[in-house]
């Protein structure tokens, strides 16, 4: 347990250190969000979290976790490639300008290949009738592995709209898999996790309303990239039929908010990635909720959510 408290407050503090100085650059490169008739913001915010929190991350990781080198290196060179691509979105962004959709993809697609390499794969079933772990094809495991990846992080980046929204949920999020991943005695899970919680939570202190810094798609990126990693080493282990909703629960608002948003961009003829205010958080800000309301509400969804999917793990289901 010691451990677990040395990784959240080592990489709580180190984020919380390091951002001041981060921020003084992001706003001496212009690398700044503005604001426009979708983002409401009154002034230029930097939006180099996602640096910060990756920072943080890895010193706490490499601090703590024990993996084996060739695991380790593969996490770190992928979540480089991920953080790295959505740097180069972001500063599209802060010219004006909106990056290519495809590039974005293939370095994602990339990224999650590594992690499959690695050996963080979905690799089966527990068979609810006799017992037995069904393995799962190779072709399958691959493609359930990369989607799932891919899905997360892109989850994430879409939450991400509103101070301290993307950051409450995904903190909420990664503390639930370290419970899961302490329930199921794995170890260097619930180390990813818990380091990942105190990044986020050491960002959320600048990130809170008003934000004085956003984590950009580097940061969503990398959080919803992490958290689908940490979700395959230990929750999708060993899961039974109903234990596999645990992740998809834990992970609950984003991904059942996004879904609404793709069919709803899809039945208007919009394409999928089209920015717009489809978005929980926007549509609760519509009905007269202001930032703190928002914020509170879907963080008490997404709580909610987590403990149903902590009680089916206590209820071995």
């Amino acid at each position: 347990m010691f451990n677990y408290i040395i990784g959240v407050i080592v990489s709580s503090l180190i984020v919380v250190l390091i951002i001041p100085s981060l921020m003084k650059i992001a706003e001496k490169i212009e690398f700044t969000d503005k604001p426009t008739k979708r983002k409401i913001h009154d002034r230029p915010i930097p939006i180099i979290g996602g640096v910060a929190m990756f920072i943080g991350f890895f010193i706490g990781y490499f601090l703590l976790v024990k993996n084996d080198r060739i695991g380790s290196l593969y996490l770190f060179i992928s979540s480089i490639m991920i953080l790295s691509i959505g740097l180069l979105d972001d500063y599209y962004k802060t010219r004006g300008k909106e990056f290519m959709i495809l590039p974005r993809v293939i370095i994602q697609v990339l990224a999650a290949t590594l992690v499959y390499k690695s050996g963080i794969v979905f690799n089966g079933i527990t068979n609810p009738f006799n017992g037995s772990y069904v393995e799962l094809p190779t072709i399958l495991r691959y493609l359930l592995t990369i989607t799932w990846i891919f899905g997360v992080t892109t989850v994430i980046n879409w939450s991400d709209g509103m101070d301290g929204v993307a950051g409450g949920i995904s903190a909420i999020s990664a503390t639930t898999l370290f419970v899961v991943a302490l329930a199921k005695g794995q170890t260097d899970s619930a180390l990813m996790a818990i380091i990942l919680v105190g990044s986020i939570l050491g960002f959320l202190k600048y990130n809170r309303h008003p934000a004085r810094i956003f984590m950009g798609d580097s940061g969503a990126n990398f959080i919803g990239f992490t958290l689908a990693i940490i979700a395959l080493d230990g929750a999708f282990k060993q899961a039974t039929v109903m234990s596999i909703f645990i992740p998809f629960l834990a992970l609950g608002v984003p991904i059942f908010d996004n879904l609404f948003v793709i069919f709803k961009r899809f039945i208007e003829g919009k394409p999928v990635y089209q920015a717009d205010r489809s978005q929980i958080h926007y549509r609760l800000e519509q009905k007269g909720m202001n930032t703190r309301q928002v914020v509170s509400y879907i963080c008490l969804i997404s709580t909610c959510l987590s403990l149903i999917s902590i009680l089916i793990l206590l209820l071995r289901l």
